[in-house]
């Protein structure tokens, strides 16, 4: 059976058609555009993808609207019933917002736009995303955001950094996330939230392939599975 992913569009989503390109290029298979406002998902999926961008505006606060849109009421309870769910960049602060992750993102310490690529530290090798990586393997994303500065309480921080859910963290000061945090996983692993962006770093082309191996590894053990 054919690997089935739907990646998500809002109103100011620029990432998208990014997104689907990565998951058609290591599936082989056409992902399925899903639209904001659709109350119900494609039957049969395997994979979510929620991509950047600035959803509807970043009005309000990034990722409040759009985690209040129809679909993200579908997504919700899929990831409930354990379809994983990538969510990168505005796609992190939307998966935040609809509570599907702990934590919010705010303004860059620095108050400025940070775009550049960023050295990571793979914290978590064992979840369904990072199983291509290894342990303290560092590797290149590129980052664009103005609102990635990760931030919990030190309760909630403890927690993931004790259960093994800090996927992955900043190798420099990036944005002033607290403790270097780039990307979390929910308790299930089954939902991962980054500000880096696996989708433009699949190909040497696009300046580098460290992202691939994200892709490839939920393909793998999705088909597997």
């Amino acid at each position: 059976m054919a690997f089935r992913a739907a990646v998500i569009t809002f109103p100011g989503s620029n990432c998208d058609r990014d997104m689907a390109m990565a998951l058609e290029k290591v599936s082989g298979t056409p992902a399925l555009r899903v639209w904001h406002g659709d109350s119900e998902l494609p039957d049969r999926l395997d994979f979510i993808a929620v991509p950047g961008g600035f959803s509807y505006g970043d009005y309000l606060r990034c990722g409040a609207i759009a985690s209040r849109s129809p679909v993200m009421r579908a997504v919700v309870a899929a990831a409930g019933r354990g379809v994983p769910v990538l969510g990168v960049c505005n796609g992190f602060q939307v998966l935040t917002e609809a509570e599907l992750l702990p934590g919010a993102l705010m303004r860059n310490a620095q108050l400025t736009f940070t775009c550049r690529a960023a050295p990571l530290t793979v914290e978590n090798s064992q979840s369904l995303f990072t199983g291509g990586y290894e342990a303290g393997e560092t590797i290149t994303l590129p980052v664009a955001h103005h609102d990635g500065n990760y931030f919990a309480d030190d309760a909630t921080l403890d927690r993931l950094e004790g259960e093994g859910r800090v996927a992955f963290r900043y190798a420099d000061e990036c944005n002033g996330s607290q403790r270097r945090i780039a990307g979390i996983l929910n308790a299930a692993g089954t939902v991962l939230g980054m500000m880096p962006h696996p989708e433009r770093a699949i190909e040497p082309e696009l300046g580098g392939s460290d992202g691939r191996a994200l892709f490839e590894s939920a393909v793998r053990g999705l088909v597997a599975a």
